[in-house]
């Protein structure tokens, strides 16, 4: 999951070696964070959080496809 998320962010933004993402195991199942320059942080989210959304909608439909649960916040 963690690759996934990486892969699409680093094709969206301008900086590409300033994206991170971290992962963590909860009660809930996987918890990752995205973290990307400040001047790219625009085009993660998108006009009204339609990237952001559509990342966390492939996000879950990768994981359910696993039997897993999966959560991303963009900081």
């Amino acid at each position: 999951m963690k690759e996934l998320v990486e892969h699409m962010a680093k094709a969206l933004v301008t900086d590409p070696d300033a994206v991170t993402v971290t992962e963590e195991m909860g009660e809930d199942g996987v918890q990752l964070s995205l973290t990307v320059a400040p001047d790219d942080m625009g085009k993660v989210i998108g006009k009204q959080g339609r990237i952001a959304k559509a990342m966390r909608v492939v996000l879950k439909s990768a994981a359910a496809k696993e039997g897993k649960k999966c959560n991303l916040d963009i900081d």
